[in-house]
């Protein structure tokens, strides 16, 4: 933004001041970091969900292995967001902002493959990267986007995760009630999903055949 307000002041007219209502980190000045570490997240949450539907077939396994990616990557990527300058505000607050975005994507992942098959992989991996990654406003911000696209973003992972680690770092989670509904939704529906597909997949069981009665 102070780069846009320099280049619209006029010669020998009035200098256009910007003024951040809550500044990044001085080892992050532009945000740029910020926008940058997202990625990593994103595809490896797509991973981790691929990885659980494929790899294992126990119901209780699958969910015990999302949840565990969730809180480990909420443990590790804010400890790193934190000491590499990128990301504001306590310890505590990332990890819970990345653990529930981790996990949602883990979790629509893995749910859709347990209803779909691999095609579920395939429709996740296309829904939260290839639309919900350009839509998420991350590296400006959702409403500087074509409407109603900005909008749309927020409802998916990446919009909603976005902003759900923006305002849990920098303005004391003020602002994301949406957020935290949107990605606490895609966990349940994930989970939900799971549960299903190991229901259907469950075998039926054959009643024994009776021996027939002595006259």
């Amino acid at each position: 933004m102070s780069q846009l307000a320099a280049s619209l002041g006029q010669p020998g007219g009035p200098a256009v001041t910007v003024v951040d209502i809550v500044p990044t980190t001085a080892d992050d000045p532009r945000g740029a970091g910020f926008a940058n570490a997202f990625l990593p997240l994103i595809l490896t949450s797509i991973a981790a969900g691929a990885v659980v539907a494929t790899v294992l077939t126990s119901m209780s396994a699958r969910v015990a292995v999302m949840i565990g990616y969730a809180l480990g990557a909420g443990l590790i990527a804010s400890a790193v967001l934190l000491w590499a300058g990128i990301l504001g505000g306590s310890y505590l607050s990332g990890f819970a902002a990345v653990a529930l975005f981790t996990g949602a994507i883990a979790a629509i992942v893995a749910g859709l493959s347990a209803a779909l098959g691999r095609a579920g992989i395939a429709l996740g991996a296309v829904a939260v990267f290839v639309l919900g990654n350009p839509l998420s406003g991350l590296a400006t911000a959702p409403e500087m986007l074509p409407q109603p696209w900005g909008h749309l973003g927020q409802f998916l992972p990446p919009g909603a995760g976005a902003t759900l680690l923006r305002s849990a770092g920098y303005f004391g989670w003020a602002g994301a009630g949406q957020s935290v509904i949107v990605l606490s939704s895609y966990v349940a529906v994930g989970l939900l999903l799971i549960v299903a597909g190991a229901r259907r997949r469950r075998p039926t069981p054959v009643a024994p055949e009776r021996e027939p009665a002595l006259a």
